[in-house]
């Protein structure tokens, strides 16, 4: 069994102080290997060689996925304790949210190049959890971390329910078949707003569904507030929603991310999230069928939003492990 893989069955468990050792024992082997920091494509490079963090500006990298940005990003509250200013070089399609993450100084648009800031020390977005050697508490304290705007209905009489399928060519087995989002239609109190983005979106109108679905992110934040729910396969909607405190439902494929567990409805990532697996590799069918049970019970959550932002007021407290 390899480093990696007994990293990620760390983490699907939630036991978190063996991935970090497991991840200093692969950063030993990258700060010895000889290889530049900064060399190859970007999304297999590792920044963080374990330097200190403590007093120093520190450039948060972030170059993987918007998803990823998102959910790490929830990190840099608890990063500016310990650091002297916390710069980050984001996606560009995500800088009005993130210059509004606590703990944020400043924001820079990624770009192909060097950035343009002044720095001592600098660390990707994903490698924060370990460099701080977060523990399960300050991770599900740290949720809404995005700024939220005021909640109101779409619809006063109907449940009013986001839906993304389409996960994207990179990884098609997390994309679900749009066709099956019309079995949410036979509840008569729901209404259904699409989401989706990139050429998948026009098969909105075969479910059908109304497309609501804007490319700005932070406008896009704000109309997953007004929904009752999100249903959504495993992709940056799923990570957005989940990091406003907003009700989402994420449909994972047999073989899914190391960041979800294999099994059960709940993830420590979001409290607000339920998860939904494959029982069997490529049948989207059934985990359609357990939505819909699901769906039966579905009561607006307002107290679940109100359980989840006062869960962020009591989050002031310092849970990182400095040793």
């Amino acid at each position: 069994m390899n480093l990696h893989y007994k990293w990620a069955e760390a983490l699907r468990r939630n036991d978190f102080q063996s991935a970090w050792r497991l991840s200093d024992a692969s950063l030993a082997e990258h700060r010895f290997s000889g290889v530049a920091k900064h060399a190859g494509e970007r999304h297999l490079q590792r920044i963080w060689r374990g330097e200190d963090l403590k007093n120093r500006s520190v450039l948060v990298r972030c170059y993987h996925g918007l998803g990823d940005t998102i959910q790490f990003i929830r990190f840099a509250k608890p990063l500016r304790e310990i650091a002297r200013e916390i710069i980050v070089w984001s996606q560009p399609e995500l800088l009005s949210l993130v210059r509004q993450v606590n703990g944020v100084d400043r924001v820079l648009p990624l770009h192909e190049g060097t950035p343009d800031a002044s720095f001592d020390v600098d660390i990707e977005v994903m490698e924060l959890a370990h460099a701080l050697r977060v523990t399960s508490q300050l991770i599900t304290n740290r949720v809404p971390y995005l700024p939220r705007v005021a909640r109101k209905n779409w619809s006063s009489s109907k449940l009013s329910i986001g839906i993304v399928w389409e996960a994207g060519n990179w990884n098609r087995s997390r994309s679900v078949p749009a066709r099956l989002f019309a079995r949410l239609r036979e509840q008569s109190d729901v209404r259904l707003l699409s989401l989706q983005q990139g050429p998948a979106r026009a098969l909105a109108a075969t479910i059908p569904a109304d497309d609501v679905a804007v490319p700005d992110i932070e406008m896009l934040a704000a109309r997953i507030m007004q929904l009752d729910l999100v249903i959504t396969v495993d992709t940056m909607v799923a990570h957005l929603a989940g990091a406003l405190g907003a009700p989402v439902w994420t449909m994972l494929h047999r073989d899914c991310d190391w960041r979800w567990p294999q099994t059960g409805r709940d993830t420590i990532w979001y409290p607000t999230m339920r998860l939904f697996h494959q029982k069997t590799a490529g049948d989207w069918t059934g985990v359609m069928e357990e939505i819909i049970e699901e769906l039966k019970l579905f009561r607006r959550p307002l107290p679940t939003r109100q359980d989840a932002a006062a869960q962020y007021q009591r989050s002031d407290r310092g849970d990182i492990d400095t040793r």
